[in-house]
C-alpha cells in the first residue's frame, strides 16, 4: 500500500493499481523485442525499429513514475524515497545502461502477478527464478559475445552461466570480462537474494494468514456454540420456571 507522513494517498493507490498489468504487458512486449535484438541479431533497419519501439515502450515507464511523482503527497519526501524508481526510468535512456531497463521489466512483472499467485510458493519461485535467469542471460549475451576473450559467446553459454550465478554455484568456467557484463552479474546476485527474501516472506504472510483464518473461524464457531448454549440454559430456565408456576397453582390453598 502506498502511504504517505500523513497518512494513505488514495488516489496513488487508484492509479498504481489500475496500471498495474498494463504497465506488465508493456514490459513484456519491451522483453519480446529485446528478445529479438539480441537473439536473432536483424538486419540495422530492423533493428533500428525495434529500438525506437523500445524507446517509446520505455517512455511509458517514465510517463507512469511522472504520474505517480504528481500524485505523491507529501511530493518532496516521496521523491526523495523513491530516487532509485527515477534512476532506473531515467538512466536506460542512456544506451550503455540500457539493461536497467530489465530491473523495472521485472519489478512490473512482479508487481502486477504478486497479488493473484501469493500464497503459491512454487509457482511464485519458478516463474520469478526463470523469468530472472532468461532475462540475465539475454543482458550478459548482449554485452559479452562481441568481446575478444570472453567466454560468453552463445544464448546456450549464456544461459549455463547465469544458472550458475543465480544459485551461487559459480563454478567458474564462465565469467563476463566487461564491466556491463559485471554488473549484470552483480544484478543477479542480489535478484536472486532478494528472490529468496520474497519467497520466505510470501510464504510466511501465506502461513500467517492461514493461521488467522483458523482462529477466527475458531472463535466464530465457539461464539456459536457459546450462544447455544446459552439459548438453552433460557429454554430450560423458562421451562422450569412454567413448571413451578404450574405446580403453585396446581396445590390447594389451606
Amino acid at each position: 500500500m502506498t502511504t504517505t507522513s500523513h497518512g494513505p494517498n488514495p488516489r496513488l493507490e487508484q492509479w498504481e493499481k489500475r496500471t498495474e498489468w498494463p504497465l506488465a504487458s508493456v514490459a513484456l512486449i519491451f522483453l519480446i523485442t529485446y528478445s529479438v535484438q539480441v537473439l536473432a541479431r536483424p538486419p540495422h533497419r530492423v533493428d533500428s525499429v525495434l529500438e525506437t519501439l523500445n524507446t517509446v515502450l520505455w517512455a511509458l515507464f517514465l510517463v507512469h513514475y511522472l504520474v505517480r511523482l504528481a500524485l505523491a503527497r507529501p511530493r518532496g519526501r516521496w521523491f526523495l524515497w523513491h530516487l532509485p524508481d527515477l534512476a532506473i526510468v531515467a538512466l536506460p535512456f542512456l544506451r550503455p545502461l540500457r539493461l536497467l531497463r530489465l530491473v523495472v521489466l521485472i519489478t512490473a512483472m512482479h508487481r502486477a502477478a504478486g497479488d493473484v499467485i501469493r500464497g503459491k510458493v512454487a509457482i511464485y519461485t519458478a516463474s520469478g527464478s526463470l523469468l530472472l535467469i532468461y532475462v540475465a542471460s539475454l543482458a550478459v549475451l548482449d554485452a559479452e559475445r562481441d568481446e575478444p576473450g570472453s567466454a560468453i559467446t552463445s544464448f546456450g553459454k549464456a544461459l549455463w552461466w547465469s544458472i550458475t550465478t543465480v544459485t551461487t554455484v559459480g563454478y567458474g568456467d564462465l565469467a563476463p570480462v566487461t564491466p556491463t557484463g559485471r554488473v549484470v552479474a552483480a544484478l543477479l546476485m542480489i535478484g536472486g537474494i532478494s528472490l529468496l527474501g520474497v519467497v520466505t516472506a510470501t510464504l510466511a504472510s501465506w502461513i500467517v494468514q492461514r493461521v488467522a483464518e483458523e482462529d477466527t473461524a475458531n472463535q466464530t464457531a465457539t461464539a456459536a456454540q457459546i450462544e447455544s448454549l446459552r439459548a438453552e440454559i433460557r429454554h430450560l430456565t423458562e421451562a422450569q420456571e412454567r413448571h413451578n408456576r404450574e405446580c403453585r397453582s396446581a396445590t390447594p390453598a389451606d
